[in-house]
């Protein structure tokens, strides 16, 4: 039996589940395992104690007492997998720039970064071997969308590009400005929102609720979240052009932030409910069959330092089929737009 490891969680295995970490490493290892060194405190996060349910980030450090010789034996070498003719292509497609160091993709809606529970086998993660132009090693996903957000996705093609993302990433030394179409207008046209996010309800349940800042602190699970956002242009009143920008990354922020304020994103389901439908006399009422029940959610724009070259990379990702549609239906120019509307020169 071995002693007590810490493992560190490598660039892009963030925002999954402890415990599907954890079976990941130590297949043999069953829940009921990894719920008992929970509630032990012996299994620990950062050195705090935590649920297996927990959310991981790249970078944490993890605790693992003792498991026993049988439970250590590592997992199977995974298969490659040949990714078929079309979804090599459709990936390929989604290029926006590559070199030695890095991939950026414009992420199709519909398609999952990585595999988890109800998202099938066919993700980004999993067509990377369509993505090695000729290097011998798969890139790697250094963060993550929804599955139902496009845009740009960072990929690196080592370890080494991969962390120093990561890093850049965790210090926000990346700028990432998406683009949403939201149910109504927000008044102020600029602003803030602050709300702490936590998950809550049933197992499995990946919403988040909005904590207001005041009750983070004393709400258990709840982590500080902020959006920065500006309306671009409007249709009316009834729906908005936003640029947004997530000062921090928590799971489907942006999407819980507009709709706490009252302005869900259009296609939001999850989040918005029947608020964010085009149907009946809600906001939708006088827009019309151009504006299609799809998330309306775009990763739009990305200004990051080259880990290696060093040079600023500002990158931007056309919009999807569905949100180039709306903005031609109501009249909406993406040339209108300046590249960041929250660092304009005065």
């Amino acid at each position: 039996m071995s002693g007590v490891q810490t493992i560190t969680v490598e660039a892009g295995e963030g925002e999954q589940r402890l415990d599907r970490w954890l079976r990941k490493r130590f297949p043999n290892l069953t829940q009921g395992q990894i719920e008992k060194m929970c509630r032990k405190g012996e299994l620990r996060v950062d050195g705090g104690r935590v649920k297996s349910n927990a959310r991981l980030e790249d970078g944490q450090k993890i605790r693992i007492p003792p498991l026993g010789a049988e439970v250590e034996q590592p997992a199977p070498m995974a298969v490659r997998t040949k990714v078929s003719r079309s979804d090599a292509e459709m990936i390929q497609a989604a290029v926006l720039w590559k070199d030695e160091h890095i991939i950026v993709l414009n992420k199709p809606p519909g398609l999952p970064s990585q595999g988890g529970s109800g998202l099938g086998d066919r993700h980004v993660d999993g067509l990377t071997e369509a993505l090695m132009f000729g290097y011998k090693d798969r890139p790697k996903l250094v963060h993550r969308l929804d599955k139902d957000t496009s845009g740009l996705l960072l990929l690196a093609r080592t370890d080494r590009v991969a962390r120093a993302l990561s890093e850049a990433l965790r210090h926000r030394n990346v700028r990432k400005i998406y683009w949403a179409a939201v149910a109504g207008v927000p008044s102020p046209w600029a602003g803030s929102v602050k709300y702490g996010l936590v998950k809550m309800g049933r197992r499995g349940d990946e919403k988040m609720h909005c904590v207001h800042p005041a009750a983070v602190a004393t709400t258990e699970g709840a982590k500080r979240a902020h959006t920065d956002y500006a309306v671009q242009d409007q249709a009316g009143q009834r729906m908005a052009w936003m640029a947004l920008v997530p000062i921090t990354g928590r799971t489907h922020q942006l999407r819980a932030h507009m709709a706490e304020i009252g302005h869900p994103i259009i296609g939001d389901g999850k989040y918005g409910g029947s608020a964010a439908e085009n149907a009946g006399d809600g906001w939708g009422a006088g827009i019309g069959g151009g504006v299609q029940n799809k998330l309306h959610l775009h990763a739009r724009t990305l200004i990051i330092e080259h880990p290696i070259t060093k040079a600023v990379l500002t990158l931007q990702a056309p919009l999807p089929a569905h949100m180039q549609t709306t903005w031609d239906y109501v009249g909406w120019n993406v040339n209108h737009a300046p590249l960041d509307p929250f660092n304009m020169p005065e």
